[in-house]
């Protein structure tokens, strides 16, 4: 028998069964069996290789059943009361001794008893910010800033740019802050971009904009976007807007980058954006955004760089002498950069800046309607309205700052940073994940609960970020913690805190961290979405007039 017979006779069988199957039957059965056969092969298919794996989809589904159980569906709602009561009461234990306004007054009240209830708001929460014990959330603290703020402010709080006729001033510092941030991250005298009142909205004018340009210049009906697992939430929660589906990739578990090669293979025909991180949130670690700008180039794909954390360092690095692999608009694959201006800009919240190559991708971030009876309106991010204060006061911030300052905040920053790192890695017990490239240091453990050393320095008076798959820590490096002193009391108390644990390191974690750990081993994350809406519920609790 020759090679081409050997080849054949497997296909020659199958066709002879078919044959034999569909013998004596009419066309309108042959035909109703092919399309059926045709349409369960689709969604087969489309079962086993969704970007869940079919263990975790089985475990999903085994729970979801589970739940529907009267005794299991008791049991979870029981757990969920108790855990809204926790909250709440943390609520009201933090707030006790003050009164809740739950009616507006009959008469204004004076300048003055407005600031004695301000003054007491404010000094509800027991960690020293201004101290440099808190994790990222605070930035710079500088009283002859804030006397500049509060007269900028103060001067500008009732402008608006949607009425540039009225305030053509506040859209004037709105197009320097935009430009003086697109020299910085390189864009020619193309590149353009917007203010925005924070990442997130930076993050989803980015993502609208390209969901816009896939489908008016390419098409692209179900857009999709390949975006590494530590990329910001924001992400998702555009996603979840705008009708884009999310592709994440994971990370390598040594580098904590972004696995190229998965990257790769999850761009098809419906990509409109590819994302990397520079640095992410978790872990400080940058995506490799070169290789990221080449798949940009090679098919035809735009290219968003989140720098929102980090950006305002970035930018600054080499000239601080601290270098790090290029992130901006000199990757011909970059075509937008998102960057906060109220981290370290060191403007007050909230304001972003979201960059694009050029306007044509601008162009698809506005939002025009043509034919209101009210007039043609556009708008060019989510906010109507929006508060010129915010817009010169970060224009005043940085040109208070000027590049010479902002340099020298940068390297203070990263020494500071490298230092405590440095501490770290020394220490046993504890390890860094991946080489963090700007101000974030991502802590782990093999030999003991993480999250237990979160608690130990929580009751020395620190506040560290809580990160989930895996388990970890992390310290967010701002310019408080460049305060003399600060870093090496910090090292100190890891240290301390480490030799108690270690004493016992099979011993759980116990409170609500504790909540942490249990969460990231529910297949089901819905039951987490309830705990996290529990959460929110709390932190918007006005107690009943006996409980004041």
């Amino acid at each position: 028998m020759g090679l081409s017979n050997v080849a054949t006779s497997p296909l020659i069988f199958v066709k002879d069964a078919l044959n034999s199957q569909f013998q004596g039957k009419e066309p309108w059965q042959i035909v109703t069996v092919t399309t059926s056969t045709v349409l369960f092969s689709v969604w087969f298919y489309g079962f086993l290789f969704q970007d869940e794996s079919l263990v975790e989809r089985t475990k999903k589904t085994a729970f979801r059943l589970l739940k529907k159980i009267p005794q299991v569906r008791k049991k979870l709602e029981d757990e969920l009361d108790s855990i809204a009561k926790g909250f709440e009461d943390d609520i009201k234990e933090s707030t006790k001794g003050l009164t809740f306004i739950r009616e507006l007054p009959k008469s204004g009240l004076s300048k003055e008893a407005i600031l004695d209830t301000l003054n007491d708001n404010l000094s509800l929460g027991n960690y020293d910010w201004k101290g440099g014990r808190v994790s990222g959330a605070v930035y710079f603290y500088n009283k002859d800033l804030i006397e500049l703020i509060t007269d900028v402010y103060g001067k500008t709080s009732y402008t608006n740019p949607l009425h540039p006729d009225l305030f053509p001033g506040v859209c004037k510092m709105e197009a320097e802050v935009v430009r003086m941030a697109a020299s910085l991250f390189h864009g020619d005298e193309n590149a353009v971009g917007s203010m925005t009142s924070g990442g997130t909205e930076s993050i989803l004018m980015a993502c609208k904009a390209f969901r816009d340009y896939g489908r008016e210049v390419k098409g692209i009906t179900k857009p999709e976007m390949v975006v590494p697992t530590t990329v910001h939430a924001a992400f998702d929660k555009a996603g979840q807007y705008f009708k884009i589906r999310v592709r994440s990739i994971p990370v390598d578990n040594r580098t904590y980058q972004v696995d190229m090669k998965q990257f790769k293979r999850a761009i098809n025909s419906n990509t409109v954006l590819l994302v990397g991180s520079a640095p992410n949130f978790p872990y400080g670690t940058m995506d490799d955004i070169p290789a990221i700008s080449e798949l940009g180039v090679k098919y035809n794909i735009p290219v968003h760089v989140d720098s929102c954390l980090g950006g305002f360092l970035s930018c600054f690095m080499e000239d601080a002498g601290y270098p790090i692999p290029l992130c901006d608009f000199r990757l011909p694959g970059v075509c937008s950069i998102s960057a906060d201006t109220h981290k370290y800009g060191y403007a007050p919240k909230g304001s972003s800046i979201v960059l694009y190559r050029n306007k044509k991708y601008r162009h698809h971030q506005y939002t025009v309607t043509t034919d209101w009876p009210g007039g043609v309106y556009g708008s060019p991010s989510v906010n109507g309205s929006r508060p010129g204060g915010s817009i010169a006061v970060c224009w005043a911030a940085m040109l208070n700052f000027g590049k010479d300052n902002y340099i020298q905040a940068t390297r203070d920053v990263i020494h500071t940073t490298k230092y405590i790192e440095k501490g770290l890695r020394r220490m046993r017990g504890i390890f860094i994940f991946g080489q963090p490239v700007t101000s974030v240091i991502g802590i782990g453990s093999n030999d003991f609960e993480i999250y237990r050393l979160s608690s130990a320095l929580k009751e020395k008076g620190w506040n560290l970020s809580v990160l989930q798959f895996p388990s970890g820590i992390h310290i967010c490096v701002t310019r408080q913690h460049t305060k003399p002193g600060v870093a090496d009391q910090f090292l100190e108390d890891v240290r301390t805190s480490l030799e108690e644990l270690l004493k016992n390191p099979s011993e759980p974690v116990e409170g609500k961290m504790a909540i942490y750990g249990v969460a990231q081993a529910l297949p089901d994350r819905s039951i987490v979405a309830d705990f996290t809406k529990l959460f929110l519920d709390s932190m918007l609790l006005v107690p009943k007039k006996e409980e004041n």
